[in-house]
């Protein structure tokens, strides 16, 4: 079996360790997931118990008849899907719109805001009442200026969303910011898009966890992928440290946590960049009319090294950044300092609300800026979804549903955008692109001082 080759060091991957997370306290106790317990044969086996592979898993078993297994290194949850911020929107692509409409055209562009329209909705859908119970909160998110030139640019931004997604989004003063319930230092005005909500991550995981193994698929956690392989005849055998699984279709949806040679094709296509997030005790009702903050609404700014908050519903702030170049212990510590600096800068008025929380985890990027949802190289009937860069709450969970209409062979009715098909490049000398992200975070820093 080969040895998983990552590009962090371990401790980003060790499942023993506690994320800490604010989500993580706020779960019942989880069911337990047990290993896999000997040899299994499956007709779609699906790598990853996060909104990927929970996402397919449900698809397929509710609308395909299909029975996935499901297989993860940890318990579900573990990973990206249960601590990130909780943040559903539009999102999925790093790269601009003009920059897409340069390289795959406007109809790409409509189809992609279209795709980022229905996974919102999916979300929603999953999160209404009688389904899964995530503490949605208020409809939209809004972008806030972070400088006086990205204020001049919001109309254009604006206008784009109009253009090409059909969505009207009212530019804001930084007055009209405040009447809108959302004062901070160095807001120069925003515009609110009046999709995207936020929710409980974690309480979303387990739902979809909870609602895949009732459709039918059998879940087990604690079960890592030690390899992959393809066999003449088509199918796929997974090794794993208690039992070896046949699978007719294999997906997989590891994401930020995969590995590079689990399949060999994925080594050098994806990037996991460190986000970092921290959540206060609750705010009284005098300091958050202090620092003017009262809706309940998503947010977050438009530098390249962007902040991300929201009121939590028991009160709470969240408030996540990016900025390390590895995870270990050490930068976790040079994290929460530096986030809370940024966090004071941003609402003075809450210096006082002291950090009960700090967490992090691993951000997927692609070298082209795009989510990818497709095959697995030349293999026939294998496929994965992965490169969501922070915006995998909806997109992640859409990918998940796309996927499983290609292994169903009954593709949804709205095709996948045709970027998004467009096998990931492998970024240059790949075994060494983490330790290139100091220097693009300096770069990014200083276009966000511009």
């Amino acid at each position: 079996m080969k040895t998983l080759n990552r590009i962090y060091n371990s401790h980003a991957y060790d499942t023993e360790i506690q994320v800490g997370s604010y989500w993580d306290a706020t779960l019942p106790a989880a069911p337990d997931y047990p290993a896999l317990d000997g040899d299994r044969r499956t007709g779609v086996a699906i790598i990853g118990a996060g909104y990927t592979g929970f996402s397919a898993a449900l698809h397929l078993a509710r609308e395909h008849g299909e029975a996935p297994l499901v297989i993860d290194a940890a318990q579900p949850g573990w990973g990206a899907s249960g601590r990130n911020a909780g943040f559903c929107g539009f999102g999925g692509a790093k790269l601009g719109d003009s920059a897409i409409v340069r390289r795959f055209g406007e109809d790409d562009l409509r189809a992609f805001y279209s795709a980022q329209k229905e996974a919102v909705a999916l979300v929603r859908d999953l999160t209404s009442p009688g389904s899964i119970e995530a503490e949605a909160q208020d409809d939209g998110e809004y972008c806030l200026a972070h400088s006086t030139r990205a204020a001049r640019a919001l109309p254009e931004m604006a206008a784009g969303l109009r253009r090409y997604a059909g969505v009207d989004c009212p530019v804001l003063s930084a007055q009209e910011m405040r009447q809108e319930g959302l004062h901070g230092d160095g807001f120069h005005g925003g515009f609110l898009l009046p999709l995207g909500f936020g929710l409980n991550p974690g309480k979303f995981a387990a739902g979809l966890a909870r609602l895949a193994q009732q459709a039918g698929a059998a879940v087990h956690g604690n079960t890592p992928a030690l390899s992959v392989q393809e066999q003449p005849e088509g199918t796929y055998i997974i090794d794993t440290p208690s039992g070896r699984i046949t699978a007719d279709r294999l997906i997989v949806a590891s994401n930020g946590y995969s590995s590079d040679n689990l399949p060999d094709w994925l080594r050098g296509r994806y990037l996991p960049v460190v986000s970092h997030i921290m959540v206060t005790r609750p705010l009284t009702e005098a300091e958050k009319q202090a620092q003017g903050w009262t809706t309940r609404r998503i947010a977050y700014d438009t530098r390249n090294l962007l902040h991300y908050f929201r009121l939590l519903p028991d009160n709470r702030v969240l408030f996540g950044m990016r900025g390390t170049s590895n995870i270990t212990p050490a930068t976790t510590q040079q994290m929460r300092r530096r986030i809370r600096r940024d966090f004071e800068a941003m609402f003075p008025a809450l210096a006082n609300a002291e950090t009960e929380y700090h967490w992090s985890g691993l951000v997927c990027l692609t070298r082209g800026l795009i989510p990818y949802v497709g095959q697995i190289g030349d293999w026939r009937r294998a496929w994965t979804g992965f490169g969501y860069h922070g915006g995998g709450v909806a997109m992640a969970t859409y990918a998940g549903r796309l996927l499983a209409g290609v292994a169903a062979d009954k593709p949804c009715s709205v095709p996948i955008p045709k970027f998004m098909q467009n096998k990931p490049a492998t970024f240059p000398i790949p075994k060494y692109r983490r330790q290139c992200l100091p220097l693009a975070y300096t770069c990014y820093g200083v276009m966000d001082l511009l």
